[in-house]
């Protein structure tokens, strides 16, 4: 059984560069879950359901984290991975990297595990002021 969960991020972050004006704009996101006996949370508890999140205004070279929680709401063990699609703009992806510490996680059922997200921006971008993606939350088994 294969289990997916379909987080969009509008992660809107203005990428600042050396210059003589320097804007930064804050843009508020949103996104929608789609979840199969899996559950994203805001917090511990699992009574905020994650639908987006803000990854703040960001500069070449940084690195930034996000905990969240996910929670196998079926009844047999998964198997929970994560991938991101659905770049905006495409050449983001190159040069913004999401990575997650529970890859390959097992959940039983019933069981919550906090996860830590990491957005790391290349110290080398550029051209990239705003990006949006999605993180898939997929659990199998």
């Amino acid at each position: 059984m294969a289990i997916a969960l379909f987080l969009t991020v509008a992660s809107v972050g203005f990428l600042q560069t050396s210059g003589l004006l320097n804007i930064t704009q804050t843009i508020p996101t949103s996104g929608h879950v789609t979840a199969i006996n899996l559950g994203v949370y805001a917090d511990g508890s699992c009574s905020e359901k994650l639908t987006s999140i803000d990854w703040g205004s960001l500069s070449p070279g940084d690195i930034t984290y996000k905990a969240i929680y996910v929670k196998n709401t079926g009844n047999s063990p998964v198997n929970i991975h994560m991938t991101t699609d659905s770049w905006n703009p495409t050449e983001a992806s190159s040069a913004i990297t999401l990575t997650w510490d529970k890859e390959n996680a097992v959940l039983d059922p019933g069981e919550v595990a906090k996860a830590t997200l990491t957005l790391s921006v290349a110290a080398s971008i550029s051209g990239i002021n705003d990006f949006t993606y999605n993180i898939i939350i997929a659990g199998t088994g």
